[in-house]
């Protein structure tokens, strides 16, 4: 029995959530190949140069909030039905907050489709950011908040089953994939009152009219506190893939257990104290506080080395198990010819690559040098385009034969598909890290400043702007095989035999200590720790004036 055999509830719940995901990717995807023919001066007969700024918003929000957000909730609800072997508790619980994360994805992209279309009023060209002083009609931020929310019913609704299995297993260590939903969305609750705070307290209101004027500074301390957390969001559950079923991909099994949960561990400690790290040019944040977000950005880094060391080790031990030998020849013996574990692997590659670009951002002095260029989005598409992205859809190709019941249609396109993916992803990112090294910056529709001659250290503008449209040609090329594939194996595979078993870890969760399980304790040393790095700098903004020094609320 496949899992939509087994839970029929739980598969209408998967299904759902990933049809808005990639009907969120494939909008997104235009969108950007709109961004780079008209950025690199390559085609500019689809949008004004002023439209571009909705385009980019629609991009951001699309893809960074949408597609991830609907993903990553069907992929948790398969894993925690799976892991825990239930159904949801309630299926009008259930289709409520999908439903209120629709509406809130439908209204939001109302608001940024409204900029494109001549004579509306409405509008939401505030980019993925959206924090002031760029202001966006009422119903981006109302469909914002809306998704949030959506987002954190669905996790209660996977903390109301994991409490319902705990009755009947009062003494058993947490099921592996569980943990790593309930640990990543206890982070989520932690990160995402930030981004709540700032839309429902200030700028709703504000772009209602019932306030005049709003001070940048404290909407945009409360969105980084949220905004980098919130690739963390991103990641774990590409995480969650590598631990849990890239082994199996690769013909092993898990490494250990509890160096798993260890990891997902310092993500909730870690994530969200670090968010000063992207204001280290705004005059309003003290050195001090700059200083801790340095290090605490570095500590994060831990996790991410441990990661390597236990993905790399299962896949290693997989290729062994297929016949591989030698320091590095066993990496030939992996299944580089299915196309679940090639976009995995290849996500892991170019998360690596990420990494190294993330040490940069981290550091105060270093980052001045490419702070707001290029080099940010060459950093984030390595990152969230690419190790979340590509992740998501590679394990789509692994998890929809059972949501169907059929396997997939057009399997050398899938195969192909992860490959050209990061083919194009090398180009782009490529050159937009190395445009940023110039000083090119990002975020506007024309490339470069009129008044600024830009003297690259190695290779020429031209170059690298023709490197970022072809880049972005060959995404979206490689995005319409993942869509192609995906709905012609949705109703039209062959039915047979689905393989959804997952082996059990080298080391499993018999060796993981009970103190890792112990959600009360975790929880509480991250409060702590987004206390002792936000209450000082926060008070001191809301003595200021909770809008603006000065600006009361407008009367009605």
């Amino acid at each position: 029995m496949t899992f939509v055999d087994r839970y029929p509830d739980a598969t209408r719940i998967v299904k759902a959530s990933f049809i808005v995901a990639f009907t969120a990717l494939g909008i997104g995807g235009l969108f950007g190949l709109i961004q780079a023919l008209h950025r690199t001066g390559t085609f500019r007969g689809i949008v004004s140069s002023v439209q571009y700024y909705d385009v980019l918003t629609g991009h951001g929000v699309l893809l960074a909030l949408v597609f991830t957000t609907f993903f990553i909730v069907g992929l948790y609800q398969w894993g925690v039905s799976r892991s825990l072997e239930r159904e949801p508790e309630n299926m009008t619980f259930a289709w409520s907050w999908f439903w209120m994360m629709t509406v809130g994805t439908v209204l939001t992209t109302i608001a940024i489709l409204g900029g494109l279309i001549p004579g509306t009023e409405i509008s939401a060209a505030v980019l993925y950011t959206f924090y002031p002083p760029l202001q966006a009609h009422p119903l981006f931020y109302i469909g914002a908040a809306l998704l949030v929310v959506g987002s954190w019913l669905a996790a209660a609704d996977w903390f109301w089953s994991f409490r319902k299995w705990r009755q009947k297993n009062p003494d058993a260590t947490i099921p592996l994939q569980t943990y790593m939903v309930l640990f990543t969305m206890l982070m989520w609750y932690v990160c995402s009152i930030g981004v709540a705070l700032e839309v429902v307290v200030l700028l709703i209101p504000w772009s209602l009219g019932l306030v005049t004027n709003i001070d940048p500074l404290l909407p945009r301390t409360l969105f980084w506190y949220f905004g980098h957390a919130v690739v963390y969001f991103w990641l774990l559950p590409a995480y969650f893939v590598w631990y849990s079923i890239l082994p199996k991909l690769s013909g092993g099994r898990l490494f250990s257990d509890s160096l798993t949960r260890i990891v997902f561990i310092l993500f909730l400690l870690l994530s969200t104290p670090i968010g000063f790290h992207h204001q280290y040019a705004d005059p309003g944040i003290t050195l001090g506080y700059k200083i801790w977000a340095v290090i605490s950005t570095l500590l994060i880094l831990l996790p991410s080395l441990m990661t390597a060391f236990t993905v790399i080790s299962s896949m290693e031990h997989g290729a062994r198990q297929r016949g591989g030998s030698g320091y590095f020849a066993w990496m030939g013996a992996l299944p580089w010819n299915r196309p679940a574990f090639v976009g995995c692997a290849l996500a892991g590659i170019m998360f690596a690559a990420g990494g190294f670009s993330g040490m940069i951002n981290a550091s105060l002095n270093i980052d001045m040098l490419i702070h707001n260029t290029a080099w940010i989005p060459g950093h984030f598409h390595l990152t969230v385009g690419t190790a979340s992205a590509l992740t998501f859809m590679a394990i789509t190709y692994w998890i929809l034969p059972q949501l169907t019941g059929r396997n997939l249609k057009f399997k050398k396109l899938a195969l192909a598909q992860p490959y050209t993916w990061f083919a194009g992803m090398t180009l782009m990112s490529n050159a937009l890290h190395r445009a940023g090294l110039a000083g090119i910056p990002r975020r506007v529709s024309e490339p470069e400043y009129r008044t600024v001659t830009y003297d690259p250290p190695f290779g020429t503008v031209s170059e690298m702007q023709w490197q970022v449209a072809l880049g972005g040609t060959i995404l979206f090329i490689s995005l319409i095989f993942f869509l192609v594939v995906v709905v012609a194996s949705w109703r039209g595979g062959e039915e047979g035999p689905i393989d959804d078993t997952l082996p059990a870890p080298l080391s499993g969760p018999e060796h993981s200590p009970k103190i890792l399980d112990n959600m009360k304790l975790w929880i509480g040393i991250a409060i702590v720790l987004v206390l002792l790095a936000y209450t000082l700098p926060l008070a001191d903004m809301v003595m200021d004036g909770l809008f603006s020094p000065g600006a009361p609320p407008s009367p009605v």
